[in-house]
């Protein structure tokens, strides 16, 4: 349960996967090689800070009414779980009966709250989603135009490195593409509208993606 509730109180459920688009290897580097971390490209685009901007104010209500929920709900399942593990000590650990019968009430309390979580945090989780979705649609494009400008043919993701100086990292300057590719996005998804499904209404021009902040931007690393 921990792990859901974390994943949409970081606003998205999960942040959206992000393949590194590079130029194919061939034996020997014609010009050099760079490093970049796409997903702290599009958490740090111009487009994603104002559109997590404008989910703080537009979708207030729901961010309030989650994180008072969460609240409550995180209190009341450790006093669930503070009682079953004084009655397994007073037991002295061996289960019983009466245990079994509180530990699957216990559980049942887990399932119950986490499919709560998930209905309220669903809105946010999918503005998020949708914001990510427009700006990574473009990031193919960014980067390939960062490295055409850095006279690079071949990129690496930083987990994939060693060790490497800053001056190979052109993570910056994707985010200069993007931000010039992408300036604006639309944070209302079109009714019906599922993360990753190709052919889905265009965004709406932009107007104005779950924890303490279901809108909180994606964690760089």
């Amino acid at each position: 349960m921990k792990t859901i509730i974390k994943a949409l109180a970081l606003g998205i459920a999960p942040v959206t996967a992000l393949a590194l688009t590079a130029a194919p290897a061939v034996a020997q580097s014609k010009q050099g090689i760079a490093v970049v971390d796409l997903q702290r490209a599009v958490a740090t685009s111009a487009a994603y800070s104002t559109a997590r901007t404008q989910i703080q104010t537009t979708y207030k209500a729901q961010i309030d009414s989650f994180t008072a929920r969460k609240t409550a709900i995180d209190a009341d399942l450790k006093t669930k779980g503070d009682a079953l593990q004084a009655a397994l000590k007073a037991a002295g650990g061996k289960p019983t009966p009466a245990i079994e019968t509180q530990y699957q009430q216990f559980q049942q309390s887990q399932q119950t709250a986490q499919a709560e979580l998930q209905r309220l945090g669903q809105p946010i989780a999918l503005a998020n989603a949708y914001v990510e979705e427009q700006i990574t649609a473009k990031l193919s494009d960014a980067l390939k135009a960062a490295m055409t400008k850095a006279k690079v043919d071949l990129v690496l993701s930083p987990e994939a490195t060693v060790s490497y100086q800053p001056t190979v990292d052109i993570t910056a300057a994707v985010v200069t593409e993007l931000n010039a590719l992408v300036p604006s996005v639309g944070i209302t998804p079109p009714a019906g509208w599922q993360p990753g499904r190709q052919g889905q209404a265009a965004a709406p021009a932009a107007a104005a993606p779950a924890p303490a902040n279901p809108a909180q931007a994606p964690k760089s690393r």
